[in-house]
């Protein structure tokens, strides 16, 4: 895909640095990485299809990820946060994550509630800012912007790229009005959303670490939750987070999201879930 559009940006006499500002939310490597694949060969565009010979310094410090907006942090790091939560006592909150099954393939993005334990997971067919709006995008359209709202009034997440866009989260992609407001966990404490760190051991049992989810489909993503979500904890007092969460949403809103209470003695959370 990052290939495709940087080829078809040079075809048409941009430059890279334009292709990457124009596309930003497909990225998640920064301007000196996309010169060496092209100075290395691998992706399609060559360096003499440039607009121009690119006579490039070396730069004395380390590239630093790329992100849409560098300081998205603004008004929304965790201090703000925890204002927010101050001044609107009782507001559901969502923690907001991203699990990696093999690096530069497909990934997931988790949502777990705080409210009920509950955590949902949708699969993307990459890491980038791109594909965490279109998922937004796709939850506001099926669940209606009303009921988004109520889910999804306050999201914690990281400071990964993919997330560098509040902007593109926050607005209804419906009305243009606000749907949800974004905070960031300060820079490496992501103790500070324990609650969907913690769901991710869970997870981690049927899609073990450095595992590939290249051949997954959002159908066994949501099979996977459904279990995931089904067994008893005692921290939630040996009630199922999907009860919980029904309670709250509606049955309605679990079908929607095609996930479903999965019975106590068929749970399953090993990889064996899908070689049945």
């Amino acid at each position: 895909q990052v290939s495709d559009i940087i080829d078809a940006g040079t075809s048409r006499g941009q430059s890279v640095h334009h292709i990457l500002q124009a596309n930003a939310n497909c990225f998640t490597i920064c301007e000196k990485t996309v010169y060496t694949l092209i100075n290395t060969g691998a992706i399609k565009t060559k360096r003499y299809d440039l607009p121009a010979a690119c006579s490039r310094k070396k730069r004395k410090h380390k590239a630093v990820e790329h992100k849409i907006n560098t300081k998205c942090r603004n008004n929304r790091s965790f201090e703000d946060f925890k204002n927010f939560l101050h001044n609107n006592p009782g507001i559901p909150v969502v923690e907001m994550d991203t699990v990696i099954g093999r690096p530069g393939q497909k990934a997931l993005l988790t949502m777990h509630f705080n409210n009920c334990g509950m955590m949902l997971a949708f699969i993307r067919e990459a890491n980038n800012a791109q594909t965490v709006i279109d998922i937004f995008d796709h939850l506001e359209k099926v669940l209606g912007l009303e009921m988004f709202q109520k889910m999804f009034p306050v999201i914690l997440t990281d400071n990964g790229s993919e997330f560098s866009n509040p902007e593109a989260l926050e607005k209804s992609c419906i009305t243009d009005g606000r749907r949800t407001r974004i905070f960031y966990c300060d820079p490496y404490s992501s103790w500070q959303k324990g609650h969907v760190e913690n769901n991710h051991e869970n997870l981690r049992k049927i899609f073990p670490k450095g595992q590939s989810i290249n051949q997954s489909s959002q159908k066994q993503i949501n099979t996977a939750v459904s279990h995931l979500n089904s067994f008893a904890r005692a921290s939630l007092n040996d009630v199922p987070a999907i009860l919980l969460f029904e309670q709250i949403y509606g049955s309605s809103v679990l079908k929607k999201l095609g996930v479903k209470l999965i019975s106590s003695s068929e749970i399953c959370l090993t990889p064996e879930l899908f070689e049945k």
